[in-house]
């Protein structure tokens, strides 16, 4: 959460600082700032709101000034205000700083700050940090900053400026993200690689633990005041990648994504025959597989619902026991996993704090830890024993679209991998599951072309009311908790899913005349225990909206609206299921005047706890 950019070099930083906080608002939107040195003054511009509320301040008032800092804010410690809004300084207003996380000790340090005479002005647990640093600084802006982070108790991404040392730039990070980007005599902190992709692609992925330091001419990374030597990496994927192209908002876009996005999964991992699926990322061999007594899947939010499918699947067909995890909960209920556990941890952006949390808890106890993420070099992906990239290419759109299929991508791949490895499946049977899987993009872009403009008008015309509800069995119930958490997230109805055979056990007293009802029906083994559900939802009055294959009769003639969907193996039928969803909630939003792409109170990449 929240976004950091910064920038040292011979150019005009405020351009190069605002353009970054617009590409990284995704990650808050609460409030935003800047501070540049000028004329070995540092000058802080701030302001509750959105970057354009920023940019409007600065105005025409274009600084010269090389070198700034830049935050745009998820609120955690303090509403959203103008005082609460980064960047902070100390005392004097020499130093200046931004930063990313939750500083856990705050109020022991700012006491203690305190009683030596210094003077806080907001809510914020932030504030502490320029004042510790003023605390220690000796004209070294760099071993004060080092010296400082060592007080710390919690996470952080951290980018300090100090006018007595107006050309420098000096870093840290623990459990939080901050990349630099290295360009022509210029130089960059980011959040996120999406803010650098129009200046360079070549970047750097700070580790915990570790202090970087930025002139115009030439950037160190150093380790207990000890200079080490990292590894540039280039990135392939373009800036084009990250705007709109033509489409209204992001979320429509990645919506629309979702079948290259796919192809891009399964590049290079089925075989041209589709005989079977290749994961060279996946190191245990056979005999080590062999071992394993049960997976474990933790994840959050829409990766959980992601989880929850990779369990149904799993569980089918390696007839392995699969326990999926809140990752919030997973360390604190003392977990039953060694080293015959798998755990997948799954996270889109490869820094989710509790994820994290759990992957280290899950490694201590000795289990194979294998992450599925969309983000190279993300530390997630760095301390997972395997990673299995799901290369969507960027996401910005708060509410995840791309992130999820091509997720659930990776999971099917997985499983199918080790049916193979663990001979679950006959080679015939496990090469028609793959055919069908293969497919799966091309079935998507069927929906888009026979059903859009259907979806857009029964969310229109139907999800106007302030509740809504999901139901389904199986499989189809996992789909419908994420359909319910596009739609509450981005439109702001209150919406709940439920297991179908659950609501006589008291949902039925919410469902009232002309409420409406999104009712999954496909996985055929349960379709008749569906409609009888579907007739009790009915006999209340609800509008029911049914979701089926085409060619299933019997759906359309218990409820009031049906998407039809591409046929397919019922195992692969969340992928298709889940896009007329995305663009219900979608489209309701829209219907509704809300921020699609940036929903209240809500953040993209959530890294602290």
């Amino acid at each position: 959460m929240c976004g950091i950019v910064g920038y040292v070099g011979n150019r005009a930083a405020v351009p190069i600082l605002l353009q970054g906080l617009k590409t990284l608002e995704y990650r808050g939107y609460d409030s935003a700032g800047l501070a540049v040195i000028e004329d070995e003054v540092v000058k802080i511009i701030r302001s509750q709101g959105k970057i354009a509320v920023l940019e409007d301040l600065v105005g025409e008032r274009l600084s010269e000034a090389t070198c700034g800092i830049g935050h745009t804010r998820w609120a955690t410690h303090g509403r959203p205000s103008d005082l609460n809004s980064h960047p902070h300084t100390d005392c004097r207003g020499e130093i200046a700083m931004v930063h990313n996380g939750i500083i856990e000790n705050y109020l022991e340090l700012k006491e203690f700050l305190s009683d030596k005479g210094h003077e806080f002005t907001s809510e914020t647990d932030t504030e502490v940090l320029p004042h510790l640093v003023e605390h220690y600084y000796q004209d070294n802006l760099l071993a004060a900053v080092s010296r400082a982070i060592k007080d710390l108790r919690g996470s952080y991404a951290t980018v300090a400026v100090c006018n007595k040392e107006p050309n420098k730039l000096v870093a840290a990070r623990k459990d939080t993200p901050l990349i630099i980007g290295i360009g022509d005599d210029e130089y960059f902190f980011a959040s996120d690689i999406t803010a650098l992709l129009e200046h360079t692609r070549k970047i750097i992925v700070m580790d915990d633990g570790e202090v970087a330091c930025l002139t115009p001419e030439g950037y160190q990374i150093y380790r207990d005041m000890q200079p080490i030597k990292k590894e540039i990496t280039t990135v392939t994927w373009d800036a084009e990648s990250a705007k709109k192209g033509g489409y209204k908002h992001f979320m429509l876009k990645e919506i629309h994504e979702q079948p290259w996005a796919l192809q891009q999964t399964l590049k290079g991992r089925i075989a041209d025959d589709r005989s079977g699926v290749r994961l060279p990322e996946f190191s245990l061999d056979k005999i080590q597989l062999q071992r394993i007594e049960k997976v474990t899947i933790v994840a959050c939010g829409t990766s959980y619902h992601a989880g929850l499918i990779g369990k149904y699947a799993m569980e089918k067909i390696l007839r392995l026991p699969v326990e999926v995890d809140i990752a919030s909960e997973f360390r604190y209920r003392d977990p039953l996993i060694d080293k015959k556990t798998l755990m997948l941890v799954i996270s889109q952006s490869g820094e989710t704090a509790d994820t994290l949390a759990a992957l280290r808890e899950a490694k201590r106890r000795g289990a194979h830890v294998v992450a599925i993420t969309n983000v190279l070099g993300s530390t997630i992906s760095r301390e997972a024993h395997d990673v299995i990239y799901t290369w969507a290419g960027p996401e910005i759109a708060v509410a995840s679209t791309k992130a999820y299929t091509t997720q659930l991508a990776a999971l099917y791949l997985l499983t199918m991998y080790l049916a193979e490895k663990l001979g679950r499946m006959k080679a015939n049977e496990l090469q028609a599951l793959i055919e069908d899987f293969y497919r799966i993009p091309e079935k998507i872009d069927e929906i888009f072309a026979s059903c859009e403009e259907q979806i857009k008008n029964i969310a229109e015309k139907n999800l106007k009311s302030d509740d809504a509800f999901f139901v389904g069995r199986s499989m189809d119930y996992a789909v419908a908790l994420e359909g319910s958490l596009k739609l509450k997230e981005i439109s702001y109805i209150h919406a709940e899913a439920y297991a179908a055979g659950e609501l006589k056990h008291g949902t039925l007293a919410l469902i009232v005349e002309g409420v409406p009802v999104l009712a999954l029906c496909t996985q055929r083994a349960l379709i008749e225990k569906t409609i009888s559900n579907i007739k009790e939802i009915k006999a209340r009055d609800a509008h029911i909206i049914g979701l089926c294959y085409e060619g299933m009769k019997e759906v359309p003639q218990v409820v009031d609206d049906t998407i039809f969907l591409p046929d397919t193996n019922d195992l692969f039928a969340p992928i298709l299921a889940v896009t007329p969803l995305q663009l219900l909630a979608y489209y309701a939003a829209c219907a509704r005047g809300c921020d699609v792409d940036q929903p209240r109170n809500l953040a993209k990449s959530v890294t602290v706890e």
